[in-house]
């Protein structure tokens, strides 16, 4: 840049939901704003205090514009915990807090959006596509727009359309958050610099990958964003797994790629996507099998066995409040008592029942409290647990989670309770968040490292901070909206021929 000119003057802002559209709750207004886990909506400089070096894209982006010597711009930056459908209010009040801090910073050399890509509405299926033709109607067909998406995300040929580029993350547990922000606005500033607009190419997969299987620690995952960062040229390719649980047609993995030779670079990736099929697949246990395993496994190791509650992951839709894994361990009480003699009782984590949480407040510490815990979300299969707690830990849910998946970020559960029910010590929340960092634990006096068996409400993303501490770690099918196998869910609107997962049958409308 030269040193006479004006700096750039660039508008960054952020908005992410990702949707389970067979989730039991939605995404009002109130989710967003008032948080909840690592959610909220901050606006202007609000953001900046907010979110400035923690792992979101907004302060990796932030971070690079500020060194380039931008003029950053903040809009507005919002998310909630994943769940059903976003509402029609949250949706057009959010994106028109945005679209009016964009318009308000006119004129603009650039916009960089902070997105998730898997968001739905309530009246539109498509959220992060209308949200950049809102953006690219308001700042011209001049202005370069690039949005940072999740490795889940669903993309769609309208986000591509609309975006000059999509830069996704590359890691599942999303550790690269903020640097995937710092790479779409390295990207923008060579576009503000004056470079041409890539060429694009956009693929979709013809199947659905189980997220259960999709961390890129572990084949084929691994391999296949090493073959992507092997080929891309000098714009940035992205794999995105999709999240399979949108019943609208774009639901699904996709690659996108950016440059002269895209076309070559997109079939070439995709066409390693379609020979991984067979590979997307892993053992589940049921709630009983995993305990019996983990027991098993527990009586010669060292180090805590994880069972993840994957089918009720609040970072996948869930409500975070089924009993089926708690009632796992609680009915393996006695056999973990004999096997595992002088070890701390199991820990689950965590049970989103603000009224129970509120229960064991007014009791207070020591006491013991009826209540019927957990099952508010009504899924199938799936029934409140009533009987006396003890409480043996309270807090008020407000801590920072060091780990590398929440990079230092303050969450805000609410208030939060250890409850202890034959010997199995329960953390029950007032926010929904998937237990996805060891300090969800110690909030409420467990020390995980110290634990024979831990159950996690997550799918994969827990592994960034419990893989270095875990013996191993089994997967769980307890009742829950968000089925191991895309292919248990009620389809109505798929695409024609998509499988429904890895080998699968092929959806037929």
């Amino acid at each position: 840049m030269n040193s006479s000119t004006r700096p750039p003057r660039v508008a960054i802002g952020g908005f992410l939901h990702e949707t389970n559209t067979f989730a039991p709750s939605p995404a009002t207004l109130a989710c967003f704003t008032e948080g909840g886990g690592a959610g909220g909506v901050f606006e202007g400089e609000a953001a900046v205090a907010a979110l400035r070096g923690v792992n979101v894209g907004f302060a990796g982006a932030l971070a690079y514009g500020e060194t380039a010597g931008w003029e950053v711009i903040p809009t507005v930056w919002a998310a909630a915990s994943p769940s059903a459908h976003v509402t029609e209010e949250a949706f057009e009040t959010i994106t028109g807090k945005l679209l009016a801090g964009i318009e308000a910073a006119l004129p603009l050399a650039g916009v960089y959006l902070d997105l998730h890509g898997a968001m739905v509405t309530t009246h539109r299926d498509d959220g992060e596509g209308e949200i950049l033709a809102r953006v690219r109607a308001l700042v011209g067909p001049d202005v370069p727009i690039i949005s940072s998406l999740d490795l889940h995300a669903n993309v769609t040929a309208r986000m591509v359309e609309e975006a000059d580029l999509l830069v996704s993350y590359r890691t599942y547990p999303h550790v690269d958050m903020n640097a995937t922000g710092a790479r779409a606005a390295r990207a923008l500033g060579r576009l503000i610099d004056g470079a041409a607009r890539p060429l694009k190419a956009f693929r979709q997969a013809p199947y659905l990958l189980p997220i259960a299987w999709q961390c890129t620690d572990m084949e084929p995952a691994h391999g296949l964003y090493a073959q992507m960062e092997a080929c891309e040229g000098d714009w940035p390719m992205s794999l995105n797994m999709g999240f399979p649980a949108a019943d609208f047609a774009d639901c699904g993995a996709a690659v996108t790629a950016y440059g002269d030779t895209a076309e070559v670079d997109a079939d070439a990736l995709m066409a390693a996507v379609v020979a991984a099929e067979p590979r997307f697949t892993g053992r589940v246990f049921g709630p009983d099998e995993a305990v019996a395993e983990a027991i098993r496994i527990a009586r010669t190791a060292n180090r805590p066995v994880v069972i993840a509650d994957s089918q009720d992951n609040p970072g996948a839709g869930g409500d975070s409040d089924t009993m089926g894994m708690v009632r796992a361990l609680r009915a393996a009480a006695a056999d973990m008592a004999r096997a595992l003699p002088g070890a701390p009782g199991p820990a689950i984590g965590s049970i989103y029942d603000p009224a129970a949480a509120a229960a064991a407040h007014e009791a207070g510490v020591g006491a013991r409290v009826r209540l019927s815990l957990g099952a508010k979300s009504r899924i199938p299969g799936d029934t409140p647990l009533e009987t006396e707690f003890e409480v043996e830990a309270l807090s008020d849910g407000r801590f920072v989670c060091p780990g590398p998946y929440h990079g230092g970020q303050e969450v805000q559960m609410g208030p939060s309770a250890c409850l202890v029910l034959d010997g199995v010590r329960i953390v029950v929340v007032s926010a929904k968040a998937q237990m996805a960092d060891q300090a969800m634990f110690r909030q409420v006096g467990i020390e995980p490292k110290e634990a024979a068996i831990l159950c996690v409400k997550s799918s994969v993303h827990f592994r960034a901070d419990f893989d270095p501490i875990a013996e191993t770690i089994l997967t769980a099918a307890a009742p829950g909206p968000m089925p191991v196998s895309p292919a248990s869910l009620p389809w109505k609107r798929l695409r024609a021929g998509v499988r429904l997962e890895p080998l699968g049958a092929a959806y037929a409308p």
